[in-house]
């Protein structure tokens, strides 16, 4: 999987410490964290601060030095404070918001005075468990408000606001369903578990020419309040049209 992962057109690979690894392998799997590679950015999900390993986690981080590390199940400000202290220079930070406790603290957590933090990052796996939402399916369930919260709290600190997984890998529908919600809430970008999610991930959250030609003709309309093929355009209406070129700037890659 690390191999494979670092060939892959993601523009993060996050490697996982955490639930993806039991706990009689912890050790086994920092110690390959030396084979992990990107051709975007390199992350590293630790484990919690509530168990007994997220300290090793990051002692082997700072031998490695990804990118980023990404802190599961975080639920205060001193959380993302107690691991920003102990990262090394450099290395930026992504917290996942996914319990009742986390969101309900979330404009606290995004306001810490943490310099790396980067990122909001929902888990619907675990908030779904959290509330006690019958689903059995990793992304599935309706999470518009958790959404909206965190897309606002992430956006009023100048961080990113980033969606978790969706697992039903059958179901390429359903994904390109939730990336829509998510991008309609102000998502940057989306979580994907299996390559072949890359590319609707990618493709959902990439204006398409139509929409990148319509920005360029609204920013090129008069100042002022005009008419455009019907619609009222201002001063806001040319906002969200630098806005869809600034994204489509993101997917090519030209800012991260």
């Amino acid at each position: 999987m690390l191999a494979k992962a670092a060939g892959l057109p993601a523009d993060e690979i996050v490697v996982d410490l955490e639930d993806g690894v039991p706990p009689g392998e912890k050790e086994a799997a920092r110690a390959r964290l030396g084979e992990a590679a990107a051709l975007g950015t390199l992350a590293v999900r630790i484990n919690g601060l509530r168990t007994e390993w997220w300290r090793d986690d990051l002692a082997a981080v700072g031998i490695r030095r990804p990118d980023v590390v990404v802190v599961p199940k975080v639920e205060s400000a001193g959380e993302v404070r107690a691991v920003a202290e102990l990262l090394p220079e450099g290395v930026g930070l992504e917290v996942q918001i996914e319990t009742a406790r986390g969101l309900a603290e979330v404009e606290r957590i995004a306001a810490a005075s943490a310099g790396p933090l980067e990122a909001l990052v929902f888990g619907p796996g675990d908030f779904a468990a959290s509330m006690g939402i019958p689903v059995l399916t990793i992304g599935a369930g309706a999470f518009e408000y958790a959404l909206a919260r965190i897309s606002v709290a992430a956006h009023a600190n100048g961080l990113q606001a980033i969606d978790g997984p969706y697992a039903d890998l059958h179901d390429l529908d359903g994904l390109r369903r939730a990336a829509a919600v998510a991008l309609g809430h102000g998502f940057d970008g989306k979580w994907v578990v299996h390559p072949d999610q890359i590319e609707p991930v990618n493709e959902a959250f990439t204006p398409t020419a139509e929409e990148l030609e319509r920005a360029r003709r609204i920013m090129a309309a008069e100042d002022g309040a005009s008419r455009l093929e019907g619609d009222m355009v201002d001063v806001a209406t040319k906002r969200l049209a630098a806005a869809v070129l600034a994204r489509a700037s993101h997917a090519r890659g030209e800012a991260r």
